[in-house]
């Protein structure tokens, strides 16, 4: 099945929307750096099982607007969005929403600030965990940075130098960066000891295409959107840390999100390595209706790229549960 492309209004901005099917509203949130065609496989399945699939590009991806302003992607900007999207598409009743990687986080929080609009909440990948008292980028500045260590997020934090680094070839940028964090690379693909001033594909190998889940020509179309859209706006999601967790601390909602949820990861997910202590525990504490916690074995960052039969079943099965 091939969804339709469309733009809707949202939020004070248009996002193009990838659609499919009849049914209870489920919309999917893609993250970095991905587009809504990182759902391929998700929008048939579901569509398929009688549920109306919306996978938009976030906002500063592909075909949706890229306003230029660093805080015009912040959390509160995008949990808007999807909290306008749903509304948009279906007034009246509550959606459901599910999210990969940064898209985890804006489901998460979206449930949390816009639970009037959202029935119930997924994330792959990056598990909900509420902010604490340290910043995350301080935190990691202050293990990596002040040690001469490399870490991604702080080299995203100038900007001009990671957007010149991605832009210069995106097909290059998404084969080098999906294979280096999937299932399918060796162990120390990614390096951990690369030194602050390195940039991040530096040391990135070129992997051994196609791979089982992704294919020259997915390659193409990635490289297309990206050669569109340029990287600020998917780089900016990386620069709010202060304002978002300014945002999140003060607003009156509960930090626990109470519709129904499901987390699904990677066993092989460098995501549930970067924080201290077991995240999914943690996760556990903030969901009061969690429904399942599956870690795919042997799987990368790439949860539902990399395991679309076994992410679909899953979907379908909690889905139906609602």
């Amino acid at each position: 099945m091939t969804p339709d492309l469309q733009h809707v209004e949202t939020n004070g901005i248009r996002l193009r929307v990838a659609t499919a099917g009849d049914g209870p509203l489920v919309i999917l949130v893609h993250g970095f750096p991905e587009s809504w065609y990182s759902w391929r496989h998700q929008i048939k399945a579901l569509s398929e099982a009688g549920y109306r699939v919306a996978a938009p590009d976030v906002r500063g991806y592909g075909g949706s607007d890229r306003p230029h302003p660093v805080e015009a992607y912040d959390m509160e900007s995008l949990t808007g969005d999807i909290a306008g999207l749903a509304h948009a598409l279906s007034p009246g009743e509550k959606a459901v929403v599910v999210g990969h990687d940064w898209g985890s986080p804006i489901a998460w929080n979206t449930a949390r600030l816009h639970a009037d609009t959202l029935r119930a909440v997924a994330g792959l990948s990056v598990p909900y965990i509420p902010p604490n008292e340290v910043v995350f980028i301080d935190a990691v500045r202050a293990f990596f940075t002040a040690r001469g260590l490399f870490f991604y997020q702080v080299y995203f934090q100038d900007e001009g130098p990671p957007e010149a680094e991605l832009e210069s070839d995106p097909a290059a940028t998404i084969r080098k960066f999906y294979y280096a964090i999937s299932g399918d690379a060796p162990e120390g693909t990614w390096p951990t000891d690369k030194k602050h001033g390195d940039t991040l594909l530096h040391r990135l190998p070129e992997p051994p295409m196609p791979l089982p889940w992704l294919s020259a020509e997915d390659v193409a179309y990635y490289d297309a959107q990206f050669r569109q859209s340029g990287f600020r706006g998917p780089l900016n999601r990386y620069r709010n840390w202060h304002r978002d967790h300014a945002f999140l601390t003060t607003h009156p909602a509960p930090m626990t999100i109470a519709q129904p949820s499901l987390y699904i990861g990677g066993t092989k997910d460098l995501v549930l390595k970067m924080s201290p202590g077991d995240m999914l525990a943690a996760m556990k504490e903030n969901l009061s209706d969690l429904r399942g916690a599956t870690l795919l074995e042997g799987c990368g960052h790439w949860t539902q790229q990399e395991r679309p039969d076994e992410v679909n079943a899953l979907l379908l099965d909690w889905l139906g549960g609602l």
